[in-house]
């Protein structure tokens, strides 16, 4: 079967013996809607806080996204298969600045997989996709740190990301944004930590 990604620049691209060939690519908010609002519209997604959207109005939160240097979203493709939306943004220049002391080389992501379909469980697909995409962060973007910020409520993320060898920082309350262009509600979340010295010892 023909790649439909293949003619699309990656901005990091990996491939794992047993596992295949990992490409992240920018976001395309047009031509991928679809694909991320099939995602964003499911029961498990909730938190990702796009249930009820229209895939129109899900392409134009990320054509908002698209014209910002500090926040930027990427659809993570395994083997010409869409499998992960995963976003990278500027701790800084967020929310969560607000609650935690933001230090030179953080950044900060959120990651949503694809379901996993009729295959049901894939044991360690998840920690290979979630390593690359460290990779592709702390060494291909040359950081220090990443922070992750996933609802408490979040069992599922909250634990996957400590099993990657996250740290678990506080719990916190991002506070309300309510802007003409941007409006996020209030968000206890539980913040993680993952350096690069502790992902990629020397």
């Amino acid at each position: 079967m023909s790649d439909p990604y293949l003619s699309r620049t990656a901005v990091h691209e990996q491939a794992l013996d047993g596992f295949g060939t990992v490409r992240v690519l920018p976001l395309d908010p047009a031509a991928d809607a679809g694909v991320i609002h099939g995602w964003v519209s499911e029961e498990r997604a909730a938190f990702w806080g796009m249930n009820g959207l229209t895939p129109d109005q899900v392409a134009g939160i990320y054509a908002h996204m698209a014209g910002l240097d500090t926040h930027h979203a990427f659809l993570v493709v395994k083997d010409g298969e869409p499998v992960a939306l995963f976003q990278t943004y500027e701790p800084e220049a967020d929310r969560v600045s607000e609650c935690y002391a933001v230090e030179p080389g953080d950044i900060g992501v959120h990651l949503l997989l694809a379901p996993s379909g009729a295959d049901g469980a894939r044991p360690g697909w998840t920690a290979a996709l979630t390593r690359t995409l460290v990779a592709y962060v702390l060494l291909g973007l040359d950081r220090k740190r990443i922070v992750v910020d996933p609802d408490v409520r979040n069992d599922k993320a909250v634990a996957r990301f400590l099993r990657e060898g996250f740290t678990a920082g506080p719990r916190v309350v991002l506070p309300e944004i309510d802007l003409p262009d941007v409006y996020l509600p209030e968000k206890k979340a539980q913040l993680a930590f993952l350096r690069r010295e502790v992902a990629f010892p020397e």
